[in-house]
């Protein structure tokens, strides 16, 4: 696990073909980012791409969002410890059978890695919710459903920006916050209906960002990626543990 990383993006690899993926990967600096790999890309590519990204000193987030039976869930998460990720990521409405399964799967890992929760997709409204069963506001389910994922003993959980402020004063600062819907000043929503600039998320709470397109489809995405770095270094934050 590359330990000299202390950038708080997280560049989401949300490509289909690992080609394109290396391609970007082969211009950033490990210390630049982490990386996110999710369900297209390691459906095409399997768990050798993200062993190659570990071996080339990234902190990698393996973002499949396990949620099965605790049994099923607890062995995958083992698994994907032992690909020497950085971050993985549960559903909490799996219940608490599950996420307590999952963060015994990781603790048997040589190597523990973050393990975190997602709450409520970020492309999902009210509207969304109440479609699927579910009462109240995205904030309401996210505070409960974060709550759940505490007791049992996981890490942080996926997030909207918007939620971070409650989510702090409720479940302290050593409780990761990890934030995807990030937009840049200026960039397009794209499919994420709860956004934030990267600055207004870290002043909001938030420890690590997830941002994609931004500068996946930059014409010089290292550029961009300084620019990000250098506006959030000076703000005041809750600081993560880079290790």
């Amino acid at each position: 696990m590359n330990t000299t990383a202390d950038s708080r993006i997280i560049v989401a690899l949300d490509y289909a073909e690992p080609a394109a993926a290396l391609s970007l990967v082969d211009r950033l600096e490990p210390g630049s980012c982490r990386l996110k790999v999710g369900k297209e890309l390691f459906t095409r590519s399997g768990p050798a791409l993200v062993e190659q990204l570990v071996t080339c000193g990234f902190d990698v987030f393996l973002d499949l969002k396990f949620h099965d039976i605790p049994n099923t869930v607890a062995s995958a998460c083992h698994a994907a410890a032992d690909l020497g990720v950085w971050m993985l990521n549960v559903h909490a409405l799996g219940g608490a059978r599950m996420l307590t399964a999952a963060r015994e799967g990781v603790e048997r890992a040589a190597t523990r890695p973050r393990l975190i929760a997602v709450t409520i997709l970020t492309s999902m409204d009210e509207p969304d919710l109440r479609a699927v069963g579910l009462a109240g506001s995205p904030a309401d389910n996210v505070l409960r459903l974060a709550g759940l994922a505490r007791d049992c003993g996981i890490d942080g959980v996926v997030c909207s920006s918007r939620e971070t402020t409650a989510l702090r004063a409720r479940l302290g600062k050593d409780f990761l916050l990890v934030t995807p819907g990030i937009r840049p000043a200026g960039s397009a929503a794209d499919d994420q209906r709860r956004v934030m600039t990267p600055l207004e998320a870290i002043r909001n709470g938030s420890d690590y960002l997830v941002i994609g397109r931004p500068v996946t489809r930059a014409d010089d995405p290292v550029r961009v990626l300084r620019m990000l770095n250098s506006e959030l270094s000076a703000a005041p934050c809750n600081p993560p543990d880079a290790s």
